[in-house]
């Protein structure tokens, strides 16, 4: 079993808890994924924040591309590792 993350930057936080209720009915997902603020460098004002949703993936049974055109729904797209 491998410690396999994908991490999806979303702009804000309406578009990352939309989407992520919508991972788990798309996908199939076990657990819920980790939404985090991540907020821009010197920028202390929550509206400059991007969302991160964190997804484990430790069997690797999802498709990078399906998830980085996922985001993309919301103006998002899944950070490289």
């Amino acid at each position: 079993m491998s410690d396999v993350r994908h991490v999806l930057v979303l702009p804000d936080r309406d578009a990352a808890e939309e989407a992520a209720q919508a991972l788990g009915e798309r996908f199939g997902l076990n657990e819920e994924p980790q939404l985090v603020r991540d907020a821009l460098a010197g920028e202390d004002d929550a509206e400059d924040a991007q969302w991160l949703l964190v997804l484990r993936d430790e069997d690797g049974r999802l498709d990078p591309v399906a998830l980085d055109e996922f985001a993309g729904e919301w103006e998002g797209w899944r950070e490289e590792p």
